[in-house]
């Protein structure tokens, strides 16, 4: 009997081409497409889609075309108080976080496999460029690096359990990106073109801000920016409209470039400093979930990566209380932000990751 996979279709062309490919290697597919939330609600244009209703269109036409059946599920509720609210939060408390993370933590990897399970599938796919592999020596599952290093989401996978991971197949992994377009018209899908979404896919064009303050109904809370001695230097609009690393829409003028350095929710501050100040050695991290370890209980050498975006960085991880996580770089590394992730990388495996906490971000 052929294993059953629930195929989560995004209506975009990766995910769509998995199916294809599922069905090739002769999986029993069928496609789901969540409904995370309507567009207005989020306050985005009609016109603007990714994740809403409108993709369940394309979605729908790629099922049909495969000759699959086709699911939608409603997890809006979900989604708005895993996601948007823990998005929210994070912000409240003076971090940036990275709503990705939670929505592969909470919603596809969470209730999608959930559901998949209530309806008799044995495994879930997406279009993720990650790779599943089953290490037999060492009993774990490992989350490995794409072929595709310019296109690879191991950094927003790194939540996955060992359960997840088996019952988790990444189709593309092993291919390129022109590669998977080049499937994709040859099947005629209509989504075969169909850019990439870049942005938060509920906060319209990148403006997290706008979206706090509109339709999460945040106040913006006037404080005062100050340098690195405490000395007040000018007056920021509110914590949130800010994020470590910033130089542009500071809205005060000095006579060399100024830098968002830390943001300080308990005083309402936000101080400013020199390129030079961004630069850390030291931080820690919590939360963390292990995935080529069971958990670590001495020092590991490690590449880290502190950001989507950035390429990882040697360090030494070292365990310490609550099953939290010492890392140390060998070089200093520029605007290592609260709320966003860290994840600890040997070659192409995954060992772990966790959050960044705003404690004792040691600067140089």
């Amino acid at each position: 009997m052929n294993k059953k996979v629930l195929v989560g279709m995004s209506g975009g062309v990766d995910s769509s081409v998995a199916a294809c490919l599922l069905l090739e290697q002769e999986y029993e597919v069928a496609g789901a497409t969540l409904h995370l939330y309507n567009n207005e609600d989020a306050g985005i244009s009609k016109a603007r889609t990714c994740c809403s209703l409108a993709d369940v269109e394309d979605a729908r036409s790629v099922a049909e075309h495969l000759g699959i059946e086709h699911y939608v599920f409603n997890f809006g509720p979900e989604f708005r108080h895993e996601v948007i609210g823990r998005f929210a939060r994070g912000y409240e408390c003076g971090e940036t976080p990275n709503p990705c993370i939670d929505c592969n933590k909470y919603i596809k990897f969470g209730k999608m496999l959930d559901r998949a399970k209530l309806l008799g599938f044995d495994a879930v796919a997406t279009g993720h460029y990650a790779r599943v592999e089953h290490d037999e020596k060492a009993g774990r599952w490992l989350l490995k690096k794409a072929a595709d290093a310019s296109k690879d989401q191991t950094y927003v996978l790194y939540t996955l359990t060992q359960e997840q991971l088996a019952h988790t197949l990444f189709p593309l992994g092993g291919f390129l990106k022109p590669e998977v377009r080049s499937i994709a018209e040859k099947h005629g899908f209509v989504n075969a073109r169909k850019p990439d979404s870049e942005d938060i896919c509920f906060v319209p064009d990148g403006d997290y801000a706008a979206f706090l303050e509109n339709v999460m109904k945040f106040d913006s809370k006037p404080g005062n920016f100050v340098d690195a001695n405490g000395n007040v230097i000018g007056q920021h609009k509110g914590l949130f409209h800010y994020t470590i690393g910033q130089r542009k829409g500071i809205g005060i003028s000095f006579e060399s470039p100024k830098y968002v350095v830390k943001k300080d929710c308990a005083n309402n501050t936000v101080v400013l400093g020199d390129s030079k100040d961004l630069y850390s050695s030291t931080f820690y991290v919590g939360n963390v979930n292990f995935i080529a370890l069971d958990h670590l209980d001495k020092p590991v050498e490690a590449g880290v990566k502190v950001r989507y975006s950035q390429s990882e960085a040697q360090a030494v991880i070292y365990p310490i209380e609550n099953g939290k996580v010492k890392v140390c770089f060998r070089s200093p590394q520029r605007a290592v932000t609260p709320g966003q992730s860290a994840v600890f990388y040997r070659g192409d495996t995954v060992l772990g990751g966790g959050k960044i906490l705003s404690e004792e971000i040691k600067q140089l």
